[in-house]
C-alpha cells in the first residue's frame, strides 16, 4: 500500500471540531501517506497519484466520482467493492435498497470502475441470503467482513493475471440511489409487509420515522402481525398483543421507539406514557 484516499478533514460534533476520517485516522496510525482532496479531479491530485505509480486502486464506499483522468492512471485501473449483484442495484445504497424490495438474496461485486455508475466489468461476486428479520445495518455488517475476503481475492487475482473482468448482462438493472430523510417517513396506507421492509431497510440510517401529536416519533424495527384487530392506517392500539399499527392491510407491532430529544425506549414503556386515545393516529 503506497497511500489512502479518502475523504477531507470534516467538522462535527457540538462543538464542531475538525476531525479525520476514520480510514485517515487507521492510515495515521499505520504510518500509511493519506491523500485528502475535495475532489478527484484536483491537478495536484492527479500529479500525485501519477508520481506514486500506482498499480491499482481498490475503492470502498469512497462518495465521489472518480473523472476519467483518474481512472487511467492506474496499470490496473480502479476496482470498486459494491454492496449488490451486479448489474442489480447500482448506486449509493443498494443493500437498503434490497432490503425494501423484498430481495430474499443479495450479495458483493468487484468490478472495474468506469466513466457509467456502477456499469464496469465484473471480476468477482460473494451472495448472502437476506433473513426475515435483517435490517440493512445487519447486511451491510456481514457483507463487509465477505466483501473484504472477496476484494483481496480480487487483488491477488489480478495481480497473478489469473482474473479477467466480464462485462454486465443487458438485463436485470436497477436503481439504488441514496436515501434521505425524508424518503425513511413510515407510510401506514401501504401493506403491513410493505411497511415492515421499508422500516428495515433504512435501519439504522437514516432510520424510519413518523409523528405523534405533531413532533417526530422514530421506530426500530416492526413486526406484522397475522391477525389484527382492524385498524386503519396509523391507527393505535395498546393491549396484550404489544403497541399494534393499522396499515393498508394489516398491522405492525412497534419494537422500540424513540420520541423527539430522547431515547429509544420498548414501545410498551413510551405508550404507558403517551397514553393514545381510541383512535388516535401516528403519522395524522
Amino acid at each position: 500500500m503506497v497511500a489512502v484516499l479518502t475523504r477531507p478533514d470534516a467538522r462535527s460534533g457540538r462543538g464542531r471540531k475538525t476531525s479525520r476520517s476514520p480510514v485517515a485516522e487507521r492510515a495515521d496510525a499505520a504510518g500509511v501517506p493519506v491523500l485528502t482532496p475535495r475532489s478527484p479531479r484536483e491537478p495536484e491530485f492527479l500529479d500525485q497519484l501519477r508520481a506514486l505509480a500506482v498499480d491499482c486502486a481498490p475503492v470502498v464506499a469512497y462518495g465521489a466520482l472518480v473523472p476519467p483522468a483518474a481512472l487511467a492512471v492506474p496499470r490496473h485501473g480502479w476496482v470498486n467493492l459494491h454492496f449488490s449483484l451486479l448489474p442489480a442495484w447500482r448506486g449509493a445504497a443498494p443493500v437498503q435498497h434490497a432490503v425494501m424490495a423484498g430481495d430474499d438474496v443479495t450479495g458483493a461485486a468487484t468490478f472495474r470502475l468506469e466513466a457509467g455508475l456502477d456499469t464496469g466489468p465484473v471480476y468477482g461476486v460473494v451472495t448472502e441470503p437476506i433473513g426475515r428479520t435483517d435490517t440493512a445495518g445487519d447486511l451491510l455488517g456481514r457483507l463487509a467482513v465477505s466483501g473484504a475476503r472477496l476484494l483481496v481475492a480480487t487483488l491477488d487475482g489480478i495481480a497473478a493475471g489469473t482474473l479477467v473482468p466480464e462485462p454486465q448482462p443487458a438485463e436485470g438493472v436497477s436503481l439504488a440511489p441514496r436515501i434521505e430523510t425524508a424518503d425513511a417517513r413510515v407510510d401506514w396506507t401501504l401493506p403491513a409487509h410493505v411497511v415492515d421492509r421499508r422500516v428495515r431497510g433504512v435501519t439504522p440510517a437514516p432510520g424510519a420515522w413518523t409523528t405523534w401529536r405533531g413532533n417526530r416519533l422514530r421506530l426500530g424495527p416492526v413486526e406484522p402481525q397475522p391477525a389484527s384487530p382492524g385498524l386503519a392506517p396509523g391507527e393505535l392500539s395498546v393491549g396484550t398483543a404489544g403497541v399494534l399499527v393499522g396499515t393498508g392491510r394489516g398491522a405492525v407491532r412497534l419494537g422500540q421507539v424513540q420520541p423527539a430529544g430522547k431515547k429509544m425506549v420498548p414501545a410498551a414503556d413510551w405508550a404507558r406514557g403517551a397514553r393514545p386515545a381510541v383512535g388516535e393516529r401516528l403519522g395524522a
